[in-house]
């Protein structure tokens, strides 16, 4: 569907140059947003080449072990069909851990991680995510956040004079999107499992 919806935008964007006549836009977009893109793929994996290595150094040294120890009573609670000595509930800790401090970059590797340790445990049909992947996706993408450190660095390279005045009300936002969201996701968990 996505591509039907990106591949009618691209369409209608080039009829729409080429009707008039400003096809010098259309391929200055092409040219920038083709540029825009290896930069940004680039930077990405960067960055995601380095939490991941900060993650695999964690987990070698106990700490990733020690943070999933720590959070069993809400792992018990979001994802009870998940093994307490379940590699997922390790990379979940982190996850969490990295998105509650404001380091989207820093949850990605181990978002992934997560997730491919809980398709291990998946006894769905292939394709059918499992109750505890879309728990895991529900408060990933909820994200709540102590510190939004990304947001924090934005508004200071941008000139900000007060940079962490959004801090009060990005607690608040992420605490009801998370709350709302993981009551939504055990609602529907509720009912498909009965």
């Amino acid at each position: 569907m996505l591509n039907g919806i990106w591949g009618f935008f691209v369409i209608g964007g080039i009829l729409t140059g080429a009707f008039l006549g400003r096809m010098d836009l259309v391929t200055q977009a092409v040219i920038g947003g083709g540029k825009s893109a290896m930069e940004l793929a680039f930077t990405m994996a960067g960055v995601v080449a380095v939490w991941s290595g900060v993650l695999k150094i964690a987990e070698k040294g106990g700490m990733i072990d020690a943070l999933a120890g720590r959070m069993t009573p809400l792992m018990d609670f979001l994802f009870p069909s998940v093994p307490r000595s379940h590699k997922a509930r390790k990379y979940i800790a982190a996850n969490f851990a990295a998105n509650f401090l404001g380091l989207g970059w820093a949850a990605t590797p181990a978002g992934l991680l997560a997730m491919k340790e809980l398709q291990k445990l998946n006894r769905e049909e292939k394709g059918t995510a499992s109750a505890a992947m879309c728990m895991f996706l529900t408060v990933n993408m909820t994200s709540l956040q102590l510190v939004t450190v990304n947001i924090l660095a934005w508004r200071t390279e941008y000139g900000s004079q007060n940079p962490a005045e959004i801090v009060g009300v990005g607690i608040l936002a992420t605490l009801i999107t998370t709350l709302v969201g993981t009551l939504a996701a055990k609602i529907v968990e509720r009912r498909v499992v009965k």
